[in-house]
This record gives C-alpha cells, structure tokens and sequence, in this order.
C-alpha cells in the first residue's frame, strides 16, 4: 500500500456520527489507554469508544476526536485523561456476584483464618478492581456471619479500583433497594437505612474495610501480604502478556498458599498456581 492510500485509509471515519473518528484516532486512545491502565482495546470495540467519548466532546465543546486526542496527550489535559479512562471502563458487578466464590471463601478460605485472628494472627483481603464496593462489601458481610465480632480482631479488607469517581461512590456505600436484594436476608441487619429506599452499609461493615485508588499497572505500595485476593473479570481487559504479569504479581502479594479468586471466563495461566474449586486458584507450595 503506498503512503497516499495509507494516508487516505486513515482518514476514513471509523464509526459514523456526530463527529469525525478516524482509525488513528482510535489507535490514539487505545495507546494511551493502555499506558495507563494496561487495557487493551481490540477494534471490535471502536464503536464502543465512540460512543462513550462523543459525550465527553460534548462536554468539552471540542470540535473533533483529533482535539480531543491532542487534549488528553498533553500536560493540560491530565484530568480529562484520567475522565477517559474512566468513561472507557466498564464497572459491572453486584452484590454477591458469582456466589460460590463467596461460598468457597466461607467453607474454605475462612475456617484457618478466623483461628489465626482469634489467635492474634493479621489476616487481609484484598479486593482489587472493587467498582462501587459491592464485592468489598460482600466479603465484609461474610467476615461477619462467620464472626460476628470479626471487627475487634486483625482482619481487614482492602478495596481497591483504578477509577477515583468510583472509589468515592464505593467509600460512600450507599445503595438503592435493588441492589441490596441480593444480599441474603440474614445478612441485611448489618445494613442502615438511608434516604427514601436507599440502604447504606452499617459501621460493623464499613470498619473492616478501607477504600484507595490503585492502578494495578503500577507501583503497589502495601507492605504486607494477603491470605485472599478476589479479581474478577478485571484481566480480561488485559492481552496475554499482561495477564500473566498481574498474575506473577498477586503471586508475590500472596502467603504461601494464600488463594486468588478470578471471573468466569478467566483463566491462570502461571504455574505458580494450582487450581483449588471453579475459578478459585491455591500458591503452590515451594516446599
């Protein structure tokens, strides 16, 4: 292909609407989304991108996907950068999503963790990519109907997503009537009620766990390691490469034997891992 029909292939607009989006500014965006969260965007998703950033034109009052490529490329447009990375992420999730996680963490994880804590053991739980705290919050609950006065022992919950407008939502814990249906009725007397039909989350929940903004990308500041780690549905945003580097990661952040707990169409792919129920996986021992 010569440089004039490359020129003009490019210039073709990618996604029709509104405004011009061409295929390099595509290739743009997901660059730049990749630098800085480690998502890779296929061009399957160009549609997509389209339409949750013509919004932010909108706000913006820019003119065009290449004003605003050049906005969030420069030193200006720091925070607008961080609004996109936002707007491109998808948080899903629920209350008690994928129950036998919860199940396993309750019969399996938890029995020889709660005889640590009684012991004066430090036991921790990181939830990493928490959204709006439903998954957080839902290992909170569990904590509490196995023990009740979990919250006088070392036993804490690190909450932990890469978006600050959604750890902000998260911290606040606060839920309509919906949401909270699927918390198991035994459950809800740890909950509060708020305004009109909202319930937010009791002081027995929200003292076990802390919310932070953590680009799971870059540095980890926690010194200690953890006996759980739930990250669902997180890394199939990421390529191979990059998967097998978080996984590497939350290897080292682990106790020996300590369990890591992924999505559904997830899979582990480091041999530093055994798996150890659906989706669930155990360190291998080095001894």
């Amino acid at each position: 292909m010569t440089a004039l029909a490359r020129k003009t292939n490019a210039a073709k607009p990618l996604v029709e609407g509104e405004f011009a989006f061409t295929s390099e500014d595509f290739a743009r965006v997901a660059a730049l989304l990749r630098e800085d969260s480690g998502i890779h965007l296929p061009d399957s998703k160009a549609t997509l991108v389209y339409s949750r950033l013509a919004k932010r034109l909108r706000i913006l009052g820019l003119a065009s996907f290449d004003d605003y490529c050049q906005l969030v490329a420069s030193s200006a447009g720091a925070e607008e950068r961080r609004a996109m990375m936002a707007a491109l992420t998808t948080n899903v999730t629920r209350f008690f999503r994928e129950p036998h996680h919860f199940d396993h963490l309750r019969d399996h994880t938890l029995p020889p963790l709660l005889d640590e804590a009684r012991a004066g053991g430090r036991v921790r739980i990181w939830s990493a990519g928490c959204s709006s705290g439903e998954e957080p919050y839902s290992l909170a609950l569990t904590l509490l109907a196995a023990l009740p006065e979990i919250g006088d022992l070392d036993v804490r919950i690190l909450a932990t997503d890469i978006d600050p407008v959604i750890i902000k939502r998260a911290r606040a814990g606060v839920y309509d009537k919906e949401a909270v249906a699927a918390i198991p009725p035994a459950m809800r007397r740890w909950l509060e009620r708020a305004e009109g039909d909202q319930w937010g989350m009791g002081q027995a929940v929200r003292r076990l766990v802390s919310f932070n903004e953590l680009n799971l990308m870059g540095p980890w500041p926690m010194k200690g390691r953890f006996q759980a780690i739930f990250c669902r549905n997180v890394a199939i945003y990421f390529d191979d490469p990059t998967q097998e580097r978080l996984w590497g990661r939350f290897a080292d952040a682990l106790v020996p034997r300590g369990r890591l707990y992924i999505g559904h169409s997830e899979r582990v792919s480091i041999p530093r891992f055994e798996p150890d129920g659906l989706t669930t996986y155990r360190l291998r021992s080095t001894v």
